[in-house]
């Protein structure tokens, strides 16, 4: 594994499910196996899941960690090549990165979409100067357009929790949000799910379909009660609209998740990859529920990055 971005970095994903969940057995089983090694992170937005989990999970292979909080202490980055920097920026971001070379064996980055400048957003424009100026592995944090460690540690949570010898079915439900919130977490999951064996749908309001880069041939269901039905698992999230880009179409009808909802499926588990609007995304009852792994899932946020972070290690020797 030269870089992290996406499920296509990865060569067999139920070999590195299971190489995660022996991981999660011993999580300090190989202590060593960083050392002499240094591992950069690079926020340029906030977090608590990704920044807690990867370097709890750096910390458990030995790797020395750094944390930059780019967007607060650091100097103004530029993005624009061939620009005169004669504005408020004060770095260009391929000479922070080049310094990053110097310091780092393996760069991780965390970016959002600008949720501006739609062609901007699904051409990476920040983490495409990661991979195009880094000289060590780069493994996405998070980025304009996916959310790589959220969806591993979501396939690793399907997995310890189905038993049944038949497909589960999964079920994307979009959520009511109060301000336009980028496609990542949704394109993500739904490429993983592609990857998975089970069955797999995404239900959302018109105007709201994701990327058909992304969900391909996976049905779209604009009913939300006909998609919840016999579900195993309902990943719950909300995203703005792609085609009226970073905008807010009229909704009708009630798309929070509740326990009458739940009742639809098979006593369905319910995820969400936090943090989570209570009571708008989704309700108390079902948060707080039976039928909740929600912290489970978050959890597993340490394992994803501690397989990753392992098998880059690997290529590093």
């Amino acid at each position: 594994m030269k870089n992290f971005t996406s499920v296509y970095d990865i060569a067999q994903l139920q070999n590195t499910i299971a190489k995660a969940l022996k991981i999660k057995e011993n999580p300090l089983g190989n202590p060593t196996k960083g050392k002499g090694k240094t591992i950069g992170l690079v926020f340029l937005n906030s977090s608590l899941r990704t920044r807690l989990s990867s370097q709890i999970a750096a910390q458990n292979l030995g790797l020395n960690v750094l944390v930059l909080n780019a967007a607060q202490e650091a100097w103004n980055l530029e993005f624009a090549d061939v620009t005169v920097m004669n504005g408020d920026t004060v770095e260009h971001i391929k000479d922070a990165i080049e310094v990053l070379n110097q310091y780092c064996d393996i760069i991780a980055v965390r970016c959002f979409a600008g949720m501006k400048n739609k062609e901007d957003d699904v051409k990476e424009s920040i983490l495409s100067q990661f991979l195009k100026h880094a000289k060590v592995p780069v493994v996405s944090l998070e980025s304009a357009t996916r959310h790589p460690l959220q969806s591993l540690a979501d396939c690793i949570t399907i997995t310890e929790n189905w038993t049944e010898n038949r497909k589960p079915k999964v079920v994307l439900t979009w959520a009511p949000h109060i301000k336009p919130i980028a496609q990542a977490v949704g394109n993500s999951f739904t490429e993983w799910m592609q990857q998975m064996d089970v069955d797999f749908v995404i239900t959302n309001p018109e105007g709201y379909d994701l990327d058909k880069g992304f969900t391909k041939d996976t049905p779209v269901i604009h009913n939300q009660d006909e998609a919840l039905k016999d579900a195993d698992f309902v990943y719950v999230k909300n995203w703005s609209s792609f085609d009226d880009y970073a905008n807010m179409p009229k909704v009708e009808g009630d798309w929070m998740l509740t326990n009458e909802k739940l009742e639809l499926t098979n006593q369905a588990k319910v995820m969400h990859c936090l943090p989570v609007r209570r009571n708008l995304e989704l309700s108390d009852e079902v948060m707080d529920g039976e039928n909740s792994i929600i912290y489970q899932q978050a959890k597993n946020r340490i394992f994803s990055a501690q397989v990753v972070f392992s098998e880059i290690l690997d290529e590093l020797k």
